[in-house]
This record gives structure tokens, C-alpha cells and sequence, in this order.
């Protein structure tokens, strides 16, 4: 048990690590290479956080354990939501007109509509790995066409975000190396956690779905968080909510979809109903109280978290 413990932490800890370097690294050479702050905002950053999760869960699917690969992005939907905007919010409340945010909360609503989709299936082929990952291109494009040479509330949102992820460097080596460095920690990280976290399940006699859901999900989830909390911090919490959002659109559809596309996913077991309704109803949450995201709802975000995550384990 200590030793799956070790394995897990060191991974975690090299995910951390790498995806901070990583995200930074490449968005100072972004910025050296021209690249407005709204593309770094939607590409670099939004894509960026999402990175340990992706390594991950290719990493899993190799490994023989696709409930590894599918209970990591549902449980990071679940946690960016509840707990890491909760732990945001705490912080500095957000309101925000839903109506400035419609496009994205549409598209957050689809990546929802497919994860259920996968949940149900049970399985996720080459063929709508495809659609999905076309879907975040399109989203993604779609974004960049309309809100470029605009001063939308989203085009604001996603060129703030990439002053999170640091300033251009002076020299051209040390964002070359800070990008390669932390892309080089994420792909050890993975290969370790993934290896723990299995060992872990079977140590604890619980499914490796339920590992995924928790401490798999949790942990490449921290760059969301640490992001989330700086954001809240300097009294920018809309920036959270942008953090959030996107980060859980690229988890379906990228990260679900290139897993798949490198491995296709066929689930054995390890999901049920309360799965599903914890994520659907947490995407649901975040849309419907958009505009009221106070300390309150912070703590029933935070709370429903841990009393999912208790449940999980009570039930293996």
C-alpha cells in the first residue's frame, strides 16, 4: 500500500510540476512568436491545463485500463466544478450575465451530452473519437472568428487568461526548455501514476474507475486549481469560471476523443447512474447559478463533492 502511495504522489507530483512548466513555456514562446493573447488564451492555456489529464489517460488506455482513461475526464469534470470552482468562489464570489457566456456554455452542454454518451455506450470507437475531437477544433475556431478584433466578454476572458500563464521570456532557450522540460516530467508523471493507481485499486479492492473518479481526476486536476486560485486571488474570478468551462469542454471532446484515437475505449465495468447524474448535474449547476456563484453555493459545491467522493469509496 505505501509503495502504490509513493507511486501515486510522485506522479501526481510530476504532473504539477510539468503542466506549470509547460503551459508557462509555451505561452511565452507564443507570445515571442507574435501570438495574440486570445489564441494563446483558447489554445495554450485552455488546452494546456488539460494536458495531464490527455497524458494520463492515453497512458491508461495502453495500459489495459480504459476505466482509468474515462473515470479520469468524468471525475475531472466533476471536480473542476464542484470542487475547484467551489474553492474559488470561496475565495471571490463570481457573477457573471450567462447571457455574455452562451456560446461556451453550449458547447460545455454538448462535451456534457457526449461523456454521457460514452458512459452509456460503454465504449468509445475511432470513428466518435473523430467527431469529437473535430468538435473541439470547430469550437475552438469558432471562438477565435468571433471574438478576434472584439471586446466581447468572452474575448476579454480568454485574453486575460494567457496573462495567467506568465510573461515572454527574454531568452528564446529558456521557454524552449521550460516547454520540453515540463512536456518530459507530464509523460514520466503519467506512466507512474497510472501504474500506482492501479496497484492502488487492487490494494484497496475497489475498481480502477473509482481511483479514477477520485485521486486520478483530483490530481491532474490541480492545474486547474492552481490556476483558479491565482485568478481568484489578484480579484479576477471570472477568470475561474473561463478556467473551469473550457477546461471541461476540452476534457470530452479532446481528451476522450485523441485517447480514443490512439486506443479505442471499451468499458467493462466500474460506472453507474450516480456517475452520470453527478456529472450532468454538476455542468447543470455551474450554468444555472452562473450568475449567482457566491460563498454559498461554494460550500454545497465543496460539500456534494466530498460526499460523492465518500461514496465512491463506501461502495468500491
Amino acid at each position: 500500500m505505501f509503495e502504490a502511495l509513493v507511486l501515486v504522489s510522485m506522479g501526481l507530483v510530476a504532473l504539477i510540476v510539468g503542466g506549470d512548466l509547460l503551459i508557462r513555456g509555451a505561452a511565452a514562446l507564443a507570445k515571442r512568436l507574435g501570438v495574440s493573447n486570445l489564441v494563446i488564451g483558447l489554445t495554450v492555456v485552455g488546452f494546456g491545463t488539460s494536458i495531464p489529464e490527455l497524458v494520463t489517460s492515453v497512458q491508461a488506455a495502453l495500459f489495459g485500463e480504459p476505466e482509468l482513461a474515462v473515470g479520469n475526464v468524468i471525475g475531472s469534470n466533476i471536480a473542476n466544478i464542484l470542487l475547484i470552482l467551489g474553492v474559488a468562489i470561496l475565495i471571490a464570489p463570481i457573477h457573471l450575465k450567462i447571457g455574455e457566456l452562451k456560446r461556451d456554455c453550449a458547447a460545455l452542454g454538448v462535451a456534457t451530452a457526449a461523456g454521457l454518451l460514452v458512459l452509456y455506450m460503454s465504449e468509445l470507437d475511432r470513428l466518435m473519437a473523430t467527431i469529437f475531437v473535430a468538435g473541439v477544433i470547430a469550437y475552438t475556431v469558432t471562438a477565435y472568428r468571433s471574438e478576434r478584433n472584439t471586446h466581447k466578454p468572452s474575448a476579454d476572458l480568454h485574453a486575460a487568461e494567457a496573462g495567467l500563464a506568465g510573461q515572454a521570456s527574454a531568452r528564446l532557450w529558456v521557454t524552449v526548455t521550460m516547454a520540453a522540460g515540463g512536456l518530459g516530467a507530464i509523460l514520466v508523471g503519467a506512466t507512474v501514476l497510472v501504474d500506482g493507481s492501479v496497484t492502488l485499486a487492487q490494494m484497496m479492492g475497489v475498481s480502477s474507475a473509482v481511483i479514477g473518479l477520485t485521486v486520478v481526476a483530483v490530481g491532474t486536476s490541480l492545474p486547474e486549481l492552481v490556476t483558479s486560485i491565482i485568478a481568484a486571488v489578484r480579484k479576477q474570478p471570472e477568470l475561474a469560471f473561463g478556467n473551469v468551462i473550457g477546461s471541461n469542454i476540452f476534457n470530452v471532446l479532446a481528451i476522450l476523443g485523441l485517447t480514443a484515437l490512439v486506443h479505442p475505449l471499451h468499458l467493462r465495468s466500474g460506472f453507474d447512474v450516480v456517475d452520470a447524474l453527478v456529472f450532468l448535474g454538476s455542468a447543470v449547476a455551474l450554468m444555472v447559478l452562473a450568475s449567482r456563484l457566491n460563498r454559498v453555493v461554494g460550500v454545497v459545491f465543496i460539500t456534494a463533492w466530498v460526499i460523492y467522493s465518500a461514496s465512491l469509496f463506501e461502495h468500491g
